[in-house]
């Protein structure tokens, strides 16, 4: 199994353009060359001056945070693929539940940006997750195969090896609550399951299934040892450089 450990950090609205470069400065110094991949995800302002930055740095890439589905045209305020590709990231998050809930994104919207993502060779760090009340109810599982039947499940095997999937309980995020290394192992074993029957067993295993949900220099380590968690998708542990290097050395150490 080569599945590719990653850790994404996920500034959200945060940092001005000095405080972003300082702050991406400060966890190049720290970062130690490593297996793990590391993918900074700050806001648009940041992409081309941080491209710059981490030029020739082999395991550190960029990601945007979203983007639009159409090429171009008057859509005031937003961002194509094309634009991001064109700043030097190569990955963007989509359907992060901040998306879905405050901009109303549906499944059949998202599918339309992976498209886009895809058509301009970027990789798409697609999210699935529950609510409180699902995980209740017990219908967390349903919840996770109806948004990536939605937004995933049409593409062939060829295009959805390119897809990074980011597993975050809604009810973890930004609320200091984290799933327990065993249900973070239970929904990551499903989601495998799922990509096994859509296409193979081949392609499910080499899928890198990150977890988000306040991970941070505490946890990251228990849940990194889950034979389905494969690294990360941080939020506000990755505004810290301590922090988010801390999270990054938290896989266990090769026998």
């Amino acid at each position: 199994m080569n599945r590719r450990q990653i850790v994404a950090g996920n500034w959200k609205m945060n940092m001005t353009l000095e405080e972003g470069t300082t702050l991406a400065s400060s966890i190049i110094e720290k970062l130690k060359p490593s297996q793990t991949s590391v993918i900074l995800c700050p806001p648009y302002i940041h992409l081309h001056s941080l491209s710059t930055l981490i030029s020739g740095i082999s395991n550190l890439s960029l990601g945007a945070q979203n983007c639009h589905f159409e090429k171009s045209g008057a859509f005031t305020g937003e961002v194509s693929a094309a634009m991001v590709k064109s700043t030097g990231a190569t990955y963007v998050i989509l359907g992060h539940s901040e998306r879905r809930e405050y901009f109303h994104e549906t499944e059949s919207m998202l599918a339309k940006k992976v498209n886009a993502v895809l058509s301009q060779g970027i990789s798409p760090i697609f999210c699935c997750g529950e609510k409180l009340e699902s995980r209740e109810a017990g219908t967390q599982e349903e919840v996770v195969r109806t948004q990536l039947e939605g937004g995933l499940f049409h593409l062939d095997a060829e295009a959805f090896s390119k897809v990074v999937i980011a597993y975050e309980p809604v009810w973890a995020i930004g609320t200091g609550k984290t799933a327990s290394k065993e249900q973070a192992q239970e929904m990551h074993h499903f989601i495998r399951q799922l990509i096994s029957h859509r296409y193979n067993s081949e392609l499910a295993n080499l899928t890198t299934i990150l977890y988000g949900g306040s991970c941070n220099p505490g946890n990251a380590h228990e849940l990194f040892s889950q034979p389905d968690v494969d690294g990360g998708l941080i939020g506000g542990a990755s505004l810290k450089a301590d922090d988010f290097i801390a999270i990054i050395n938290s896989f266990p150490k090769s026998e």
